[in-house]
């Protein structure tokens, strides 16, 4: 009796060795919807695609506090906050990153003086609180968006930082896992630029 095996494919090593296709820095990540699905994202970072997170209001080029939208355009990655006690990852790139106390707040008040910006709680304007139970901000990459110049109700705190599991939405930020973020930490720079695109 002859007996017919099927065989076996050979695991294509570039597909599934991170280091042989991740280059040493990253210039760009290239953030776009994932398809039906507006608030969840394919983030491209070199040959490498990760699943991310997106703004329950999907990417909008008319963002507006409150919309819950991820911005359309590039958006230079600027600095980083991280829990050294939960993420020692956060020590290891060329990003400023600041460890997050219990006193970092980042105000969202558009009328404030402080609006769009780090503030040292308590505070007394509305603010977001960066030192998480959920620790979605244990690694939390501040975006240029309306940094400078800051426009009144263009939204604030747009971050990259951690995901939800499933990737639920988020409030307008983009999210990974946090072993993505460890991949993705060293090879970031002041000169990476995050395109969000349609």
């Amino acid at each position: 009796m002859i007996c017919s095996v099927a065989r076996s494919y050979k695991k294509k090593r570039d597909r599934n060795a991170a280091g042989a296709i991740l280059p040493k820095r990253l210039r760009v990540l290239t953030v776009r919807a994932r398809p039906g699905h507006p608030s969840q994202g394919l983030l491209q970072a070199g040959k490498m695609v990760f699943a991310c997170a997106l703004g329950r209001g999907g990417i909008s080029a008319g963002k507006r506090e409150g919309d819950g939208a991820t911005p359309l355009g590039p958006m230079r990655i600027l600095s980083g906050y991280f829990r050294g006690d939960q993420f020692a990852a956060g020590r290891g790139t060329r990003l400023a990153m600041t460890p997050i106390g219990p006193d970092l707040g980042w105000c969202e008040v558009p009328d404030d003086r402080n609006y769009n910006r780090p503030v040292k709680i308590p505070y007394g304007a509305s603010h977001e609180r960066m030192r998480r139970d959920d620790r979605l901000y244990d690694a939390c990459l501040v975006l240029d968006w309306n940094i400078a110049p800051r426009r009144r109700g263009r939204g604030s705190a747009i971050f990259f930082h951690l995901a939800r599991p499933g990737f639920t939405p988020t409030e307008g930020c983009v999210a990974v896992t946090a072993r993505t973020m460890a991949r993705l930490l060293p090879l970031l720079s002041d000169r990476t630029v995050m395109r969000v695109v349609r």
